[in-house]
């Protein structure tokens, strides 16, 4: 049990890192870089001006919340246990953002419908692949941390940490 509690001590801020990444990522890469969806872009079509003003500022508070949750991880991290395997903390960031791909593409895409990942006649097929990627990311940050777990660590001590 003290194992467990260790592991989840540990884990979480990498998880908020990975949560925040995610985040980010997806502003970042699918609002401003793709231009394929804006955080209200079913809701508030960006064919006008108002309506891109709208999403514009929707985008940029979800990019601070997201930044915000980021950093709070890496506070975390910094101020929490520096044993950690490295891979350990990889592993978790990865699960935290494809967490945050599971429940983004399950809240706005699918039970909102705030927007869709693509923007296009049948958005569908994309929203599925988006949150089946996602999973495939929760899997396999899941294996890198479960691998890491199989380790030990030698402090500069000596002493060995589990």
């Amino acid at each position: 049990m003290r194992m467990f509690a260790r592991d989840v001590r540990l884990s979480l801020p990498a998880v908020l890192v990975g949560v925040g990444f995610g985040g980010l990522f997806d502003g970042i890469v699918f609002h401003q870089v793709l231009h394929w969806h804006h955080m209200l872009s079913d809701v508030d079509p960006t064919t006008t001006v108002g309506g891109l003003e709208a999403n514009t500022l929707a985008d940029g508070l979800f990019h601070l919340g997201s930044l915000a949750v980021l950093v709070f991880g890496i506070v975390l991290l910094v101020r929490g246990d520096r044993e950690a395997a490295p891979a350990k903390l990889l592993g978790s960031g990865i699960v935290g953002w494809g967490l945050f791909n599971v429940v983004e593409g399950v809240v706005d895409h699918l039970i909102l419908g705030v927007h869709h990942l693509r923007e296009v006649s049948d958005p569908f097929p994309w929203d599925v692949g988006f949150l089946l990627a996602s999973v495939v990311l929760i899997a396999l940050g899941l294996i890198v941390s479960w691998a890491s777990g199989t380790r030990r660590v030698r402090r500069q001590d000596g002493r060995v940490v589990p």
